[in-house]
């Protein structure tokens, strides 16, 4: 008898906290260039998503790359992020460019393709990879693949 209370217990327990939906992802969006300097670009961007559960978890980066002009040059920054339960949220995205990765490699025309970048003051960015979703050893993986052209301004 006391063993059949522990097991309703337990499976009350793990019935009201349980993951009904995984969390949806929206988009990746408001990409911009936030600081530039003679050593480094820092560009942020941030990724919706939707969450129904009543629980929370974890996302983290895995491997998302940053492009310019065709070219990889950065990866993203992302601390663990934590989840909020029955929510839309956004995570902030930030890369830090070092200029020697621009002005250093000439692969695929990076050169010449960041030096007509300046004329017209547009550069073509890519953020592209995974974002994974962790709770309760349920993994999720969202891919991320966003490009636009981001008007630079000197």
């Amino acid at each position: 008898m006391k063993n059949s209370i522990y097991f309703l217990c337990f499976t009350l327990l793990i019935s009201s906290c349980s993951v009904q939906k995984e969390p949806v992802f929206v988009k990746v969006d408001n990409l911009e260039i936030v600081s530039f300097a003679l050593d480094t670009i820092k560009l942020k961007a941030a990724a919706f998503f939707e969450n129904p559960n009543t629980v929370g978890g974890i996302i983290s980066a895995d491997e998302v790359k940053i492009f310019v002009n065709g070219a990889q040059v950065a990866q993203v920054f992302l601390e663990p992020f934590k989840v909020p339960r029955n929510k839309a949220f956004s995570i902030p995205l930030i890369a830090n460019i070092p200029t020697k990765n621009l002005w250093s490699s000439n692969k695929k025309g990076l050169l010449g393709g960041l030096l007509n970048s300046l004329l017209t003051k547009k550069v073509t960015v890519q953020i592209k990879g995974n974002l994974q979703y962790v709770v309760f050893g349920f993994k999720r993986v969202f891919l991320i693949d966003k490009t636009q052209e981001i008007k630079v301004k000197l």
